[in-house]
């Protein structure tokens, strides 16, 4: 199995380990089963038969979503796959990427299509990093993609541990890469909005992109974390 079940009706798979400015980056995506039967599909990671395969046997893959700028690669190859699924953009996106036919843009508002199973706020105040960030309510799950990085020191060499450490997203205490955190220097309001959103949820673990997930104890990781915004 290459899907792993973290609660009842989501997944994580993690995908290949990509070079990003010379640090080994592992990669995750996220898989919700809706109760209509429907797969929501958080970050697309590439596909392959054998994911293909344990897909179909969940549900029918509808829902793609992009979260932000940086995570759109492989949203090609799985609109190839699956015609007719519906392909969602964050603020941005659309424009950088013409190539592809999104069905809307996302925006601080849950689509009709999951409101009553996911919520979603738009993470805002810096030009450079903007993500929608979801939350699942049955299992009460928040889904980041790189608001934090908090990968295990074992999988860098002596000096990107130290860059690493440097910039905040060694483990046990990951967080917003430093460059991202300062880009939202002048716009650490409208950050605390959707961060006083994300508390508001209460979230028992964190599903993260690259590094280690947050498992039940999500709330205060959350809060130790986003120190910086406050």
């Amino acid at each position: 199995m290459q899907l792993k079940e973290i609660d009842k009706n989501i997944w994580i798979y993690d995908g290949s380990t990509v070079n990003f400015y010379g640090f080994p980056y592992s990669t995750r995506m996220t898989v919700i089963l809706l109760s209509n039967g429907n797969l929501w599909i958080h970050s697309p990671e590439k596909l392959n038969e054998e994911l293909k395969e344990e897909l179909g046997n969940l549900g029918k893959v509808e829902y793609l979503i992009s979260p932000n700028k940086l995570h759109h690669l492989f949203l090609p190859e799985w609109i190839s796959a699956y015609p007719n699924a519906k392909c969602y953009a964050p603020p941005g996106l659309i424009e950088k990427r013409q190539d592809i036919k999104f069905t809307k843009e996302l925006s601080n508002l849950s689509e009709k299509e999951w409101v009553d199973e996911i919520e979603q706020t738009v993470f805002q105040g810096s030009p450079a990093m903007e993500e929608v960030v979801f939350f699942h309510k049955r299992s009460k799950t928040l889904i980041l993609t790189d608001l934090i990085e908090n990968f295990n020191p074992s999988e860098f060499n002596w000096w990107q541990k130290t860059l690493a450490w440097f910039a905040g997203i060694l483990s046990p205490n990951g967080k917003t890469p430093l460059d991202w955190r300062i880009s939202f220097l002048f716009g650490k309001a409208k950050a605390r909005i959707a961060l006083d959103t994300m508390l508001g949820w209460r979230p028992n673990s964190i599903i993260i992109s690259h590094g280690e997930c947050i498992i039940d104890n999500g709330y205060e990781f959350l809060k130790k974390s986003f120190r910086w915004v406050k």
